[in-house]
């Protein structure tokens, strides 16, 4: 399970320093694409394949599904590591994240979140504000 906030930087190719810890889980491949709330999503392959299979299902007659489908597969790499632990994030996904130098690298459970440092920051706070009104709405999905 990936959990934990990173901070780290990205080079001025789009190079970007996975934690090692992170690593380990991802394996040898791992797909990025764009997420929600201005952030990129980092999946290990089977966790990949999985959400595949579910988008599969939509129905293609459905725009708000196709509009999903055709934005999250536009924008999806495959990621390979180098010899120093980093991805490559291409120039459209930067763009997409707002991604300049500093980066926060988030564990989210099955997958991990790539942010600016800055929106990460801005996010956040704006979610803790919520935090135990969000814990309550959980009862009502059971949990």
């Amino acid at each position: 399970m990936f959990m934990g906030e990173f901070l780290h930087t990205i080079d001025n190719k789009g190079r970007l320093i996975i934690p090692a810890k992170f690593r380990e889980l991802l394996g040898n491949t791992s797909f990025v694409t764009k997420g929600l709330d201005n952030c990129l999503f980092l999946y290990p392959e089977h966790e990949w394949q999985s959400f595949v299979e579910k988008l599969q299902k939509l129905p293609v007659s459905q725009p708000k599904a196709r509009e999903f489908v055709r934005l999250f597969f536009s924008g999806a790499v495959e990621g390979e590591f180098d010899k120093q632990g980093r991805i490559l994030v291409p120039a459209n996904l930067r763009e997409y994240a707002l991604l300049d130098k500093d980066v926060i690298v988030v564990g989210v459970m099955n997958r991990i979140e790539i942010w600016d440092a800055a929106k990460w920051k801005e996010y956040s706070k704006a979610a803790a504000d919520h935090y135990d009104e969000a814990a309550e709405s959980l009862v009502d999905l059971g949990i």
